[in-house]
């Protein structure tokens, strides 16, 4: 697969993995077995960027998804970049489904963090470390100074934001130098293209969660799709509510055309469309199914020309489209 920079050095492949999926959010977990078999397959498919958290588990195991990456990619460990994060945990007792999220970025927290995630992850250094949350209780420049001081201790080599906003960014860059942020960020998701002057102005990347629409931008989901609300953030998700099918079928008719002119898939299109828009944006998706690992990996070998990634960006702007999950709309 091809390779892309976030930040000054930290090289990567074109498309990362987002681990998360395999034990959390999207229905049961995966068998740990099969977990670290797909894991392993793909590096072999040339993944070389793997994102997990130390909260992506289950209550029974709320650490494991940190603790398979580790078991599966320990044969590669120097092949690969692993991106973990701090700050953040979820609210078991809630009873909600998403989970309420609880920032926590004091430095005694993300110390106890950091000596949890290296031993999970059985590795000496975390490639990059993301903040999971902005914590409002925690000013940016107490965490970037713990990162800092991790960084000179070599316990990190690389650290980010998830979530960033302009000011928070600058303030803590300003401390200590942020490779990327990682973000929200999808045709379905575009608010933080407001952030992009900046990002290249302080030459931070971009890391894109959700890229797809927490899958909806496959098209492979109708009105027929159902999802356990106990297990399954989707179940509550507006863009798989049934009447959003038909309100998003236009957006899905682009992809489709669009997939069609390329000889690629509706997924693959809604990945080239932001690996071609900006040389520091490194989508993430997540799954669970080595066809679509495939697939996805695949996306970095589709080539939109600057007017055609122009032409998406107008005919986002113009398209109806419903509400999607994490993004407020007005």
């Amino acid at each position: 697969m091809q390779t892309r920079t976030l930040g000054k050095d930290l090289q990567v492949s074109a498309v990362g993995l987002g681990c998360m999926g395999f034990s959390h959010a999207y229905g049961a977990p995966t068998e740990s077995g099969e977990a670290v078999r797909l894991l392993r397959r793909a590096a072999e498919m040339g993944y070389t960027f793997f994102d997990t958290a130390e909260v992506y588990g289950t209550p029974e195991d709320p650490h494991i998804n940190e603790a398979l990456v580790g078991e599966a990619l320990t044969p590669v460990r120097d092949k690969v970049v692993i991106a973990t994060k701090f700050g953040l945990r979820f609210d078991f007792d809630s009873g909600k489904v998403p989970l309420p999220l609880i920032p926590d970025s004091r430095p005694e927290t993300i110390r106890r963090s950091v000596e949890g995630s290296l031993r999970r992850l059985r590795t000496d250094h975390i490639d990059l470390y993301f903040q999971h949350r902005i914590d409002p209780q925690v000013e940016p420049e107490t965490v970037a100074g713990v990162m800092a001081d991790l960084i000179r201790e070599g316990k990190i080599t690389h650290w980010g934001i998830s979530e960033a906003n302009e000011d928070y960014l600058r303030r803590a860059n300003a401390v200590c130098p942020v490779t990327a942020v990682q973000n929200r960020y999808s045709m379905m998701a575009r608010q933080y293209e407001a952030l992009f002057p900046t990002l290249e102005e302080l030459g931070v990347g971009l890391v894109a969660f959700s890229p797809m629409a927490n899958g909806f931008l496959t098209g492979s989901y109708g009105k027929d799709s159902r999802f356990d609300p106990k297990t399954d953030y989707r179940a509550g998700m507006p863009q798989f509510a049934p009447g959003a099918i038909d309100q998003n079928q236009p957006l899905l008719d682009l992809l489709r055309r669009m997939a069609q002119e390329k000889q690629a898939t509706p997924a693959q299109i809604s990945l080239a469309w932001m690996l071609c828009k900006k040389p520091w944006i490194v989508p993430i998706p997540g799954t669970r199914k080595e066809a679509r690992m495939a697939e996805n990996a695949g996306a970095a070998g589709v080539a939109l020309t600057p007017a055609e990634v122009a032409a998406l960006d107008r005919a986002l702007d113009r398209v109806e489209m419903s509400g999607v999950f994490g993004v407020n709309k007005n």
